[in-house]
């Protein structure tokens, strides 16, 4: 640093404040920015349209003020009941499931199950809103309220030092189609936004348990697993595993980072099994768990046993695999490999669905078939 000329400082102070912006500059700046983040590292053709952009900003500036509005029209009572009806029902299935392990010893299994039972469910949108009524927004100046947005998140974070943490405060906004585990406050978090992809009122049970079902499972599961499980029921970091459970999970584990390492998204990128470890195992067990939950339902509830030709339980894994469609460039594929957390799609399908002898059932597949895998990987 005390080689670098002030110029250069300056120069780069201002290269920061001008990419950190760019979105909401003329439009020469937006087209720069697209040109190398867009089109050069991720291979897309054009720019999203200017509307989506504007929403996108919306939401990342006053996401719960957007959210307000969002859930008055697309989340009702009944949407927010039925979310939170499924969520004790993938509990209990995982409750029943970490009863029956065979490779857990007791000490470890009362743990888990504390652990499971004092998870928090935040479901839709927060208890109190969010106040904005300090952030000036000017119809004629979308940049100025841009930082004006920026400004009151920074001192509303700065504001929380030392004050003891708000459980209640959400990481996404309610539109977000997305939900996520917090380890530190043992909670999962589903905003209203995942319900409109992801369930459909009108499908059959076996459509939605196997996509907003395993997703909701996918975030159950991330309570327990490799980063999740270091945290107690109270996410204290406390190492709460008996050594001979540590050992096994780890085995199981290491099954998981073998497999997926294998699989190749673009010619010569292999996927990094250790970097996506967590959210593939979330992947495997929150389909175990949905399907648990499903076969739990359908012991309840007279369904018919055929819809379209195919059975709830085909349904099932049918409407998983959808919920996974994209399409990708090169690029895109390319880089994803190195930096996500995630596998793609087509291996949170295929890498899963070859490790679920519920699949291989459903479809009556045998050995040695292409989706069913010689060597199956389970830890949860």
């Amino acid at each position: 640093m005390g080689q670098t000329s002030l110029d250069d400082l300056k120069t780069y102070l201002t290269w920061r404040i001008l990419l950190d912006t760019a979105f909401s500059l003329p439009k020469s700046f937006v087209d720069e920015n697209f040109d190398f983040f867009g089109k050069t590292l991720t291979g897309a053709k054009e720019i999203q349209p200017r509307w989506k952009r504007c929403v996108e900003e919306t939401d990342t500036a006053l996401g719960e003020a957007l959210g307000q509005k969002y859930v008055e029209v697309a989340f009702s009572g009944p949407a927010k009941a039925r979310a939170l009806d499924l969520v004790h029902e993938i509990e209990s299935a995982m409750e029943q499931d970490i009863k029956a392990a065979p490779w857990m010893t007791q000490p470890t299994k009362q743990q888990a199950l504390a652990k499971l039972a004092a998870a928090a469910n935040k479901i839709g949108y927060p208890d109190k809103w969010r106040d904005y009524s300090t952030v000036v927004i000017l119809r004629d100046d979308f940049g100025g309220n841009n930082l004006r947005a920026s400004e009151f998140e920074r001192h509303r974070n700065l504001d929380k030092i030392g004050k003891p943490v708000d459980k209640s405060e959400w990481s996404m906004t309610p539109p977000t189609a997305n939900a996520y585990y917090n380890p530190p406050e043992n909670n999962i978090n589903f905003p209203a936004g995942i319900l409109q992809p992801f369930y459909n009122p009108k499908a059959d049970d076996g459509v939605n348990y196997g996509a907003i079902g395993v997703v909701v499972g996918h975030e159950l599961t991330h309570g327990f697993d490799d980063q999740g499980r270091r945290y107690d029921g109270a996410g204290n970091l406390r190492d709460w595993w008996m050594p001979e459970d540590a050992a096994n999970f780890t085995q199981r584990a290491d099954c998981i980072v073998k497999e997926y390492s294998g699989f190749s998204p673009v010619d010569e990128v292999k996927l990094n099994g250790q970097l996506t470890l967590g959210e593939n195992a979330a992947d495997n067990g929150g389909l175990h768990l949905a399907y648990a939950a499903l076969m739990n339902d359908l012991a309840t509830h007279t369904l018919p046993k055929i819809q379209d030709g195919f059975t709830q339980q085909q349904l099932f894994f049918i409407g998983y695999a959808q919920i996974w469609c994209q399409n990708t460039t090169s690029a895109e594929s390319r880089r994803r490999a190195i930096i996500d957390l995630h596998s793609p799609g087509e291996f949170r399908v295929n890498g899963v669905l070859q490790n679920s002898l519920e699949f291989k059932s459903a479809f009556a597949c045998n050995a040695g078939d292409p989706m069913v895998s010689a060597n199956a990987c389970r830890v949860w």
